[in-house]
Parts: C-alpha cells; structure tokens; sequence
C-alpha cells in the first residue's frame, strides 16, 4: 500500500493511488514542480488529508483548487497563510460567520482550527501553477478527490458544504439519505449577493452534526497564530 498522507486515508484512496490515472497524474507534477512555480509545496499538497482522517471527518467545505499566487496556497480550501491578506472570498466567509453564529472576524485566514475538528477543507484539484487559476484542472486529481467523496458519502453522516456551480457538480457522487447537503452560491465577490448571504451554512451545518449525533464545529477562528499552529 502507498503511505502519501500518514492516516487511515492512504487505506481509503489506495485503490487510486495505485491506478494508471494516478501514476500518470504523478509524472505529470514531477515535470510540473522540476520546471514552474507551483501552489502549494510539495510538502502541503495532502494538507487537509492529513489534517482531517477519514474516521475523523464530519463535514467537507469543496473548493475549486488551491490558490495561485506566492505565499497563499495552504493545502486547505479557502486558507491562506498567516499574514496574507485575506482574499475577497475569505472575507465574506467571514462576515457571513459572523451574520449567522457571531464568530468575531479575525485578521488572518489560516483555517486549520476546523481541520482539527473534522472539516477536511478539501479541494477538487490540489496543485495549481503560478498566476493560472484551473490550471492542473483535467490532470487526474479529480480521481482523486471524486473518490474521497465517494468514501466519505458511503460512511454517511457527513455535511457536505457546496459553494457555487463547481462545488454543486458533485452533488451526484453524494448521497443525500445518508448525509446532508448545504449550497448556496460561491462566496466571491461577483455571488455572494445572490444567494450567499444570509444562507447560513455554519449553524445548519451544526444543526445537522447534531441530528447526526456529532459534536457541533466551533467555529470561531483563534485570533492569532503561532508558529505551533501551523501544518
């Protein structure tokens, strides 16, 4: 069996990470990180696998893929490095956290709090290349994450949240009678008045760990972060 992440999820995916589509993903990222500039290091691309089991995982928030720029990409959907500024997304996130469970917005956006709680902030793609959004999108990761979806789905008692059209197109690998689904449009700038606000994903998403007899997420973010907190 292939050990990539350290937990009881190289057991879960090691179907995949056995198969052609993964060794072909693999040559292409060696070639990829040998010659660009690519989000995040090597060293974080299992990030939010390794912060959040698979025994461990209540609740899944979907992203689209890590984020593009130097210094941002954490291996979390959604999560920046501590003194990044935080981006136009993770900034609405914030205020409709605090519109809907009052969690005080904080100045950083390193989201690894809820990864410790069973949030794995899971990404569909998870390397992207310098300034090229979607970039390794179509490159085999989805075989990846579609079937951490689909493990988790079978194992029930999840919550998956899904911002926006990208999110929502995994709805079919998901099934609704043994887990429960949040959507709403993307939190960004350009959606996040159509529907976003006021959607209240965080106390519904606890509402439902409940039903599920799960211990709700806090999810007020600590208001700085040290070097011991970090992946």
């Amino acid at each position: 069996m292939k050990e990539l992440i350290g937990n009881d999820w190289d057991q879960v995916l090691n179907p995949v990470f056995e198969s052609s589509e993964y060794e072909k993903l693999h040559s292409f990222l060696r070639k990829e990180y040998a010659t660009k500039r690519i989000f995040p290091d090597m060293n974080h691309i299992f990030t939010a696998f390794k912060l959040t089991p698979f025994v461990k995982t209540k609740v899944v928030i979907l992203g689209q893929d890590p984020y593009h720029n130097p210094g941002q990409a954490t291996g979390m959907s959604f999560s920046v490095m501590p003194g990044v500024k935080l981006p136009p997304s993770l900034q609405n996130i914030y205020k409709e956290l605090y519109d809907d469970v009052g969690a005080i917005p904080v100045k950083h956006g390193y989201l690894k709090k809820w990864a410790d709680q069973g949030v794995l902030l899971l990404n569909a793609v998870l390397t992207v290349p310098y300034g090229h959004a979607n970039g390794h999108q179509g490159k085999d990761w989805e075989a990846v994450t579609d079937a951490a979806i689909k493990a988790l789905s079978k194992r029930g008692k999840v919550v998956f949240i899904l911002w926006g059209r990208f999110a929502q197109n995994k709805i079919p690998l998901i099934d609704q009678e043994k887990n429960f689904i949040i959507k709403s449009p993307h939190p960004s700038p350009f959606s996040a008045d159509r529907g976003f606000f006021g959607s209240r994903p965080f106390s519904r998403c606890n509402t439902a760990l409940k039903n599920f007899g799960e211990t709700p997420i806090d999810w007020q973010l600590p208001m700085t972060v040290t070097k011991a907190d970090l992946a």
